[in-house]
Parts: structure tokens; C-alpha cells; sequence
């Protein structure tokens, strides 16, 4: 991952003001599981006076945030889609994005699945449930369980966008809250597969699968060789035409 922290650090700033007592961050999970904490604990270093509030609940819940005031600072692994640009305006609030890291999106299976490569074609035809059973790719008979983020989740839409050509999902498909629930499922299940950010890519009992000969790891997203690598985002609110 890509991590530019000093600029994160100056947007704190820029966005607390020495007065403050406490900060909300609010939205995605990629960010606000362990990178943001890392980053707030390193601040409150610096100002103790300050405390901070970082609910993870998806992208779209911290743009809406900083929107209604609820936040100063919203996490997003998407960008702001035009329909929240102009929500903002019409509340006299306009969005500044600042792009902090670059984040890889690796495809999980259980560690005993025999498939540990696939092509984009056959991504999009698991994930849209064009292709139901393991046993299309060479793997052992059973029927495919898919994990995917829910629909609050920035990294939900830019999967869609990324490998799947912008389809539905497959109906059959569940959705979690976060990284490690996806985690979670795919270690228990053989049948199961999900994708997750890289920070989430190496829990015991899951697999990552290389997709068209490329594998997620911090030097394929630095030189974005990936083709599913998404941007983060942190979006603070200023007053429309300032």
C-alpha cells in the first residue's frame, strides 16, 4: 500500500482546531480498522486534548457524515459519486477529497480449495453467478459461497467496476460489514470466496488467489500493476465557494 501519512497528519490538522475536543472520523472500513487508529494515536501524541471517534461503517455513511456535520472527516475507498457532490452543495457544503493510500483488493478462498488462480473472465463469472460451482475451474465439487462487502462500502462498487464490468452481484452472494468478517467466513467455509483490502489478504486458513498471473502485494499496488486497485480517500467538509 501506498501510504502518504504526512499528508494525512497535515489533514488532521487542517481540520481540528487546536480547540477541539474530539474529532469524528467517519466511514470506510479499509481505512478506519487499523490505518486512521494507527495515524490518531500518533496525533493525540502530539495534542493530547484531543480525542477521536472513528466508526468504520462504510464509505458511503462517512460521506454522508461530513455532509450533515456529523463528522469533520469522512473515510472513503471510492470517490464522492456527482449525486453527493450536489447533496453537499444544496447544504452549503462542498467536499475536499485527499487521497492518503493506494489499496490493493485481494480475492480470498479457503487454504484447502485446489483454485488459487483465475482469469478475469472467470472472476466475473463467479462474482455475478454465471458459474456456480467449483468444479468449472478445476476444483472439487460444491457449490461456490460468495462474500462481498455490503452496499455502504465503497470497495462493494469499485469491485463491481474493477471485475466485474459493473454487473450486479450474484443473488445468492452475502453481504458483510467489514474486511474481517469476509476474512472470517472464507476460512470457515471450503466452498467459500471473498475479496478483502490488502491489509485483510493473509488470515489463517484462506489462500489469496492470483488473477491473471498477478498476485496483491505492496509493490504491485506502488506501481498499480494491479487489476483491482482502488484509491482511499479522506473527504472534510468547507463552507461551498470557499
Amino acid at each position: 500500500m501506498k501510504t502518504l501519512i504526512s499528508l494525512l497528519a497535515i489533514g488532521l490538522g487542517l481540520v481540528a482546531p487546536l480547540s477541539a475536543q474530539k474529532l469524528v472520523i467517519k466511514g470506510s472500513d479499509t481505512l478506519g480498522a487499523k490505518l486512521v487508529p494507527m495515524l490518531a494515536e500518533n496525533y493525540r501524541a502530539m495534542k493530547p486534548g484531543i480525542s477521536f471517534e472513528i466508526p468504520a461503517e462504510g464509505s458511503s455513511t462517512g460521506i454522508a457524515a461530513v455532509i450533515d456535520g456529523t463528522a469533520q472527516v469522512g473515510m472513503s475507498s471510492r470517490r464522492a459519486k456527482p449525486t453527493e457532490m450536489s447533496a453537499g452543495l444544496a447544504k452549503g457544503v462542498s467536499l475536499k477529497p485527499t487521497i492518503v493510500a493506494y489499496d490493493g483488493i485481494a480475492i480470498l478462498v479457503h487454504a484447502d480449495n485446489p483454485v488459487k488462480a483465475l482469469s478475469k473472465r472467470q472472476v466475473e463469472q463467479i462474482f455475478t453467478g454465471d458459474v456456480t460451482d467449483w468444479s468449472a475451474f478445476g476444483g472439487a465439487a460444491g457449490k461456490i459461497s460468495i462474500y462481498t462487502r455490503n452496499t455502504a462500502s465503497g470497495t462493494y462498487s469499485d469491485f463491481k467496476a474493477l471485475a466485474m464490468k459493473r454487473r450486479d452481484y450474484a443473488p445468492s452472494s452475502q453481504k458483510m460489514a467489514g474486511n474481517e468478517q469476509i476474512a472470517s467466513e472464507v476460512a470457515g467455509n471450503p466452498n467459500g470466496i471473498g475479496y478483502v483490502g490488502l491489509a485483510y489478504a493473509d488470515p489463517p486458513g484462506t489462500a489469496v488467489v492470483s488473477i491473471a498471473g498477478s498476485t496483491p502485494s505492496k509493490e504491485a499496488v506502488q506501481n498499480k500493476r494491479l487489476s483491482v486497485c482502488a484509491s482511499n480517500v479522506l473527504l472534510h467538509q468547507r463552507s461551498a465557494g470557499r
